[in-house]
């Protein structure tokens, strides 16, 4: 292999194609659950029984990811993590069981949790290589996999093809292309053979458990944001249907773009203010679209807010990946670990506390959890590993 090969801007072209990967992959089952679900005849109930399997599988996976990526070095695990995750995104398409479906969908999230760590530790490594902050650009790539993924799906959908069909015809692909993009990765460091002993298991430090619970509420933001903004803007604002679908669009868009900035703003300002300023322009954003209750200025709260929201997650990734770089796969899963509960347990938490309080008073969460964040900023000082 040439040392052309292993470039810097090589290795992030293929890290960003791993992110894109898993976007992709992602959106494509996202927007082929309600064919599955019409395909198989589930209640809604059934249905979220699939679909909290995903995050079982992901959680359990997520506790042998971080050990892996570090034993095997992040640049061995990569490829076949990826091409495992194209895979079995596709068995779910071809369930004709519900067992089936739930049996296929914890598998797929088992083998995602282990492409999700080790390309963030991977692209870790590669920030390191550059000497300046590019992770937040990688998750923009992930978004943009997302929106390829999901217009794949809707294009399959509109010329009635199968969920099986449109699972297929992504996943495959991308595990093939996955094949190319290894050659250009950075050399694993150290090399497995210079291991005489399996890296020791990372401990739950305060400084692990903080980042996660950073991380967990700026996931509660996004899992809000993806299943409640619709509703808010039809139930609560009186906006049509198609007008109020276009919520969680706005959302989106504007945190892809936020995410595209990331970079350039947090090399400006650096980690810490970016986080404490993007906290607090979450939580007026938001915050603003609740107390006022216009239509027009919901969108605007709405955008504020996924920018805002686009660049903490990046920053506390890079920040565990960075706190002992020899166990940097573990404490980005132990971030993960955590920080994904709350993109599973964010619509759950803001649904149970709206039949309580009302949905706007229940959306005033993510705007206290924004402001956590802000508040919390000075954190990603991380202390010296021990």
């Amino acid at each position: 292999m040439t040392t052309t090969h292993r470039h810097p801007t090589n290795a992030r072209r293929a890290v960003s194609y791993f992110f894109i990967l898993l976007g992709t992959v992602s959106g494509a089952w996202a927007a082929r659950i309600p064919a599955i679900k019409h395909t198989l005849d589930l209640s809604d109930g059934q249905l979220s029984y699939g679909l909290l399997a995903i995050a079982i599988g992901l959680i359990t996976g997520m506790r042998f990811a971080g050990h892996l990526t570090d034993r095997l070095g992040s640049a061995r695990l990569i490829t076949p993590a990826a091409i495992a995750t194209s895979l079995t995104v596709i068995p779910p398409g071809y369930a004709t069981t519900l067992p089936a479906l739930i049996a296929t969908l914890f598998l797929f999230g088992l083998v995602n949790a282990s492409l999700d760590v080790s390309m963030n530790a991977h692209g870790v490594e590669v920030e390191r290589a550059y000497g300046r902050p590019i992770m937040s650009s990688f998750h923009g790539m992930f978004s943009i996999g997302g929106l390829i993924g999901a217009g794949i799906g809707g294009l399959f959908a509109w010329l009635d093809l199968s969920a099986a069909a449109t699972l297929t015809a992504v996943g495959i692909p991308l595990a093939l292309a996955s094949l190319y993009a290894r050659r250009h990765l950075l050399p694993t460091t150290p090399p497995p053979a210079t291991h005489t002993t399996t890296p020791r298991r990372a401990p739950w430090t305060n400084w692990i458990i903080l980042m996660g619970i950073v991380a967990f509420a700026g996931l509660v933001g996004e899992g809000a944001a993806n299943d409640w903004t619709a509703v808010y803007l039809f139930q609560n604002l009186g906006a049509p249907q198609a007008v109020a679908a276009a919520g969680f669009a706005v959302f989106s868009t504007a945190m892809t773009i936020g995410r595209f900035a990331g970079d350039h703003l947090a090399q400006r300002f650096g980690p810490v203010h970016l986080v404490r300023y993007s906290g607090l322009v979450a939580a007026l954003g938001l915050g603003t679209a609740l107390l006022v209750g216009q239509t027009l200025v919901a969108f605007v709260g709405f955008a504020l807010f996924g920018l805002g929201l686009a660049t903490i997650v990046p920053q506390v990734f890079s920040a565990a990946g960075n706190h002992d770089p020899a166990r940097a796969g573990q404490a980005i899963a132990q971030v993960a670990t955590v920080g994904y509960a709350g993109l599973v347990a964010g619509p759950a938490i803001i649904g149970g506390a709206a039949e309580l309080i009302g949905l706007p008073a229940a959306l005033g969460i993510p705007v206290l959890l924004a402001a956590f964040m802000a508040a919390s900023a000075g954190a990603l000082r991380h202390p010296q590993p021990s």
